[in-house]
């Protein structure tokens, strides 16, 4: 069943940043980035059940992003993925469990 998904503010500020660091330390290692979230995040829209379920809240789920330690951190509400976070895996874990 194809969903919807959509990144609040803060996620998309994070993922941008990411974006911005990896391009400077390698030119087109940041499009790489941005290429490798975009398809995980087309892989939620299309089976939103796909993440693991963190924290026992089988509302909120999370997908590792192919090749960079980064995790998408998403709560399903209905048809709708919301994506709460874009989150290094060794960075501040859990600074985003207070987003909706």
């Amino acid at each position: 069943m194809n969903r919807g998904a959509r990144v609040i503010g803060p996620a998309s500020e994070e993922f941008m940043e990411a974006v911005r660091w990896y391009e400077a330390q390698r030119p087109g290692l940041g499009a790489a980035l941005y290429d490798a979230v975009n398809t995980t995040i087309d892989s939620i829209e299309e089976q939103s059940e796909i993440g693991s379920v963190v924290h026992h809240d089988p509302q909120t789920r999370r997908v590792l992003v192919p090749r960079f330690p980064y995790q998408i951190v998403y709560h399903r509400h209905g048809d709708e993925a919301v994506i709460v976070a874009i989150a290094h895996l060794k960075r501040r874990p859990g600074y985003w469990k207070h987003r909706n």
